[in-house]
């Protein structure tokens, strides 16, 4: 009876791991298969960080389609969402109590910076709405001002992780902050990638 039982145990694990196997197999033909996902694929290539870039990006492929315009104001409204999470978060850390001196000085900095970055992502997105015809001055004008904003916001999230360069600064909150502040370049940088990428086209 136990030998039935370890046998049959043994049989259905191993139905499992087919049945997973063929799983993952369908999951990875669907995503080779899928234009939006394979267009996604492909564009991120041209970013510093392609695998942050597709994953950020995969969860949009049926919005994105295969649209360079909608690829590039997808990746600004992730990075406009990351860096406002992050804003609140680090908002929240200028009211703990204890904080030392120049912990207080470089968070209440870092929300000064990351504030302007959301603002700076903001006026970008703003910017890709009202490009008119592809090649026209106007176009032009404002795809410079998208990249400029773009390039802007990336310097405002550098000068906040250069604030907490240093030992006397190490510990919980510069960890987290950090960390929250690099996923923000990170998407940030990528975003800025896309639309040097678009721009070239035109």
């Amino acid at each position: 009876m136990a030998t039935f039982s370890l046998t049959s145990s043994l049989t259905f694990l191993s139905f499992l791991l087919v049945l997973t196997t063929t799983e993952f197999a369908t999951a990875a033909a669907v995503a080779t298969t899928n234009p939006a996902a394979s267009f996604i694929r492909t564009s991120c290539r041209a970013t510093t960080y392609p695998a942050v870039c597709v994953q950020s990006l995969s969860t949009y492929a049926t919005v994105i389609q295969k649209s360079p315009k909608q690829l590039v104001m997808t990746a600004l409204s992730v990075s406009v969402d990351r860096a406002q999470s992050t804003k609140t978060f680090v908002s929240k850390l200028t009211k703990f109590r204890g904080l030392k001196p120049r912990e207080y000085a470089a968070i209440k900095d870092c929300l000064e910076e990351v504030s302007d970055s959301v603002d700076r992502l903001s006026k970008s997105a703003q910017e890709l709405k009202k490009l008119g015809r592809a090649g026209g001055p106007e176009y032009i004008w404002h795809l410079s001002n998208l990249q400029t904003w773009v390039s802007a916001a990336l310097t405002d999230d550098s000068t906040c992780l250069d604030g907490f360069s240093g030992r006397a600064l190490n510990g919980r909150i510069k960890t987290s902050i950090r960390a929250r502040m690099t996923n923000v370049a990170q998407v940030t940088s990528n975003a800025l990638a896309l639309c040097n990428k678009y721009a070239g086209k035109y």
